[in-house]
């Protein structure tokens, strides 16, 4: 494994996405990223914006099992996680998997399900385990989620916790395109009323487990130096200064955000972490993890906002 086949295989990833997806550029690269740190995504837009096209197409582009989990108001921890049903041929109880026993989940509308289901989510996504029943059980090395949820303003959504909100490595907010964007979108995909077969477009995967695993290893040996380090630490603990938050980032942001780096200057084709990458990172690995003061949402200020202020303010090193 060598820092060429780590852009290779990214350059060939976008390139199937491309196939299906009209611009969307920054969500790809963070997918990317994530993918290679064993991070989580979560997406955040209106509905139409192409978040659940950009997930299957990106599932397309893997060879990975992958699932879907519809989230609504009704469904329950069992739905997601499965249950063990008796049976009375063998007289025993046997295991009926759920959904999230795959390797790519699509959790779509994440935030449209109470908080008790929401967190049938939290060990898998911290231990890559679900415990059913008192028997803690493996989902393997390719277990990623990737959820999508509608802005909270939204009627028929729960905000989620703090603590499922920090097990995701990137949130990412998806906007409406450009114009140019947006008519290559309607010529694109405008002769049909359901949602694209990847078949159509020729998405073929690119990379298996295997070869992601490589990666992964590989990831961990991109150089970071210790000005960067200090960098990263510098800009966490501002996030815990800042009078308009009330909570800052925690220490795994900080450790998340650097292998993040990490993963990224990778795919940029470099065995080394520049601040440029911490720059790039940096809000979509921090908005989801700060907590504004209810004095700075009355002035108008978002979390995202102060991140930036924050970005401008801590130097980065030369």
């Amino acid at each position: 494994m060598d820092i060429g086949t780590v852009r290779n295989v990214g350059y060939h990833l976008r390139e199937q996405i491309h196939r299906v997806v009209v611009g969307q550029d920054q969500a790809i690269d963070l997918l990317l990223t994530a993918l290679l740190c064993e991070g989580h995504v979560l997406f955040e837009g209106v509905p139409g914006v192409a978040k659940t096209l950009l997930v299957r197409t990106f599932s397309g582009a893997l060879s990975l099992q992958f699932g879907r989990v519809q989230f609504t108001p009704d469904l329950m921890p069992g739905d997601v996680l499965g249950t063990n049903l008796f049976n009375f041929q063998s007289n025993s109880f046997i295991l009926t998997k759920g959904p999230i026993f795959t390797e790519l989940l699509l959790a779509d509308e994440i935030n449209r399900t109470p908080p008790k289901t929401q967190a049938a989510l939290l060990q898998a996504m911290q231990e890559r385990v679900v415990t059913i029943d008192g028997v803690t059980h493996d989902l393997g090395q390719g277990f990623m989620v990737i959820a999508t949820q509608n802005p909270i303003e939204q009627e028929g959504t729960y905000p989620l916790p703090e603590a499922q909100l920090d097990r995701f490595l990137f949130k990412v907010v998806i906007g409406y395109p450009s114009r140019d964007e947006e008519r290559a979108i309607v010529a694109r995909h405008g002769q049909r009323s359901a949602m694209a077969r990847l078949d159509e477009f020729g998405v073929q995967p690119v990379a298996d487990l295997g070869l992601l695993v490589a990666m992964r290893r590989f990831i961990e040996t991109i150089r970071i130096s210790e000005s960067i380090l200090d960098y990263v630490v510098d800009v966490i603990r501002a996030t815990r200064e800042r009078p308009q938050l009330v909570f800052g980032a925690s220490p795994r942001a900080a450790t998340m955000l650097a292998m993040a780096c990490r993963a990224y200057a990778a795919l940029q084709g470099r065995d080394f972490v520049i601040p440029d990458d911490v720059k790039a990172l940096a809000v979509p690995a921090l908005r989801h993890r700060v907590v504004l003061a209810p004095g700075a949402e009355i002035e108008g200020l978002t979390g995202e906002a102060v991140i930036r202020q924050i970005m401008e303010q801590v130097p980065a090193p030369r």
